[in-house]
């Protein structure tokens, strides 16, 4: 399954890379862009147009201020 999930470099994101790594394909929308293993792409929200097709988008970004 294709999914994408905001705020995907955060605590909870991340960790929730590492459970479903092996069984879905993984895209990510967030502010920062460290490079990790089980993601196939980064996005920012300025490219919201360019985002692959997707079965299911996780919302996990928030505002930290």
């Amino acid at each position: 399954m294709q999914l994408i999930i905001t705020g995907i470099h955060g605590f909870v994101g991340s960790n929730l890379v590492n459970n479903l790594c092996d069984y879905h394909s993984l895209n990510g929308l967030d502010i920062v862009f460290p490079k990790h293993k089980h993601i196939k792409q980064t996005y920012t929200w300025l490219d919201l147009e360019k985002l692959p097709p997707t079965n299911t988008i996780i919302h996990l970004a928030g505002n930290t201020d």
